[in-house]
């Protein structure tokens, strides 16, 4: 993977546009920045882009911020990397925490009303994101059956360590199964890290995760980084699975109610740049202290960090790895896995949380349908909730 040296500032402004217009989720990411860097620019050859996205949506993260970060880093090396990041990431962050702020003092039916609109897409936004990914990554009865066992190991346990051994039954199962053939497609992928650093960046993923739950029991900020960076090493399959992760860490714990969460998670819906964004929002209204502007940060930091690096410790690897059967049925285990963890939030907390009665599942079927029968995008059905939630409201 290489290409002409460029800046920072190239990277910078080239993202920063993508990050201000790029509604539609991560599989539209991965498009806009196919058009805008491999058509347009020539940063990269088609090959070798979609070896690149391959890598990032076999990893845990988020996909294509990852796919980000690595053409930033393609481009102007560290520094263009993080140039990828910022730029990506800002918008929608800050838009998230203007929302936060608002949303604290939120009054009147009116106001009441967009909330529970927002709440209510929700419902529809993850329905269309389970049916998406369970026809993709549980094509067959065997990987249906981990999706149900998923759902099953979060009845007993639903807490973020049952997430976790959920995806790692599914895994082992996944291994058992022994579906992997091994092959690859695409170019092989070329980058400017070194097997010691990624050797270092793997290690420090593996003992922040480990040790940061060690020493956060009696750290206010220890604790939001500690349960933002666990949810980001945890997401599989795609960025709506961050939601129940999120959940977990926050509602769960008392730092948001799932009133305000579940209306941010509406709100993000509507904006550009990527969902994990969420985060923003989370750590800005999080209580105790940090938050605001401080938590926001934190939180950002946290949710993205660990797939980074992640990233960074395969991608010396990676061209090896890919080829390897076993890993192979690892990931399809895992993924599988993933859809039941998204279907069991998909009723709690967003279905409980949002549907009261047969009007609120009224909205929450149209717009499912304005989604997946009309595809319309995400931004024009928060709107249209948002104003059959004003409707609800003040009939």
């Amino acid at each position: 993977m290489r290409s002409a040296p460029g800046t920072p500032g190239e990277v910078f402004a080239s993202f920063l546009k993508l990050g201000l217009t790029s509604f539609g989720g991560p599989i539209a990411h991965l498009g806009y920045y196919r058009n805008e860097f491999v058509l347009r620019r020539g940063w990269l050859s088609e090959s070798a882009y979609a070896d690149l996205v391959a890598l990032c949506q076999f990893l845990p993260g988020p996909a294509s911020s990852q796919v980000a970060f690595a053409l930033g880093m393609m481009r102007a090396g560290w520094t263009g990397a993080m140039a990828a990041f910022v730029a990506f990431t800002l918008p929608s962050a800050i838009l998230m925490v203007m929302f936060a702020l608002v949303a604290i003092n939120l009054s009147g039916p009116v106001a009441m009303g967009i909330v529970h609109g927002l709440k209510i897409v929700a419902v529809a936004v993850v329905a269309q994101a389970v049916m998406g990914m369970a026809r993709t990554l549980c094509p067959d009865k065997e990987r249906a059956a981990i999706a149900v066992s998923a759902v099953a190991v979060l009845a007993v346990l639903p807490t973020a360590f049952g997430m976790l051994g959920a995806i790692i039954l599914g895994a082992m199962l996944g291994l058992l199964l022994g579906r992997g053939s091994g092959a690859s497609a695409g170019g092989a992928i070329f980058g400017a890290v070194s097997r010691p650093i990624a050797i270092a960046a793997l290690g420090c993923w593996l003992g922040l995760l480990i040790i940061l739950p060690l020493v956060a029991r009696h750290d206010t900020g220890l604790s939001l980084f500690d349960g933002f960076y666990r949810a980001g090493s945890l997401v599989f399959g795609g960025g709506h699975v961050v939601l129940p992760l999120l959940q977990a860490e926050t509602v769960e714990r008392g730092w948001v109610t799932e009133h305000q969460f579940l209306a941010g998670y509406g709100a993000a819906q509507a904006l550009p740049g990527p969902l994990f964004a969420f985060a923003a929002y989370l750590g800005a209204l999080r209580s105790p202290d940090p938050n605001g502007v401080t938590g926001a940060a934190l939180a950002l930091a946290a949710i993205f960090l660990p797939g980074y690096l992640v990233l960074i410790g395969t991608l010396p690897f990676w061209d090896r790895f890919r080829t390897m059967a076993r890993a192979q049925s690892l990931m399809q285990g895992a993924n599988a896995a993933v859809v039941g963890i998204l279907g069991a939030a998909l009723y709690s907390p967003v279905f409980t949380g949002g549907i009261h009665d047969l009007r609120d599942l009224a909205l929450a079927l149209l717009c499912f349908v304005l989604l997946t029968v009309w595809l319309k995008p995400p931004w024009l059905v928060v709107m249209v909730a948002a104003l059959g939630g004003i409707l609800l409201e003040v009939a």
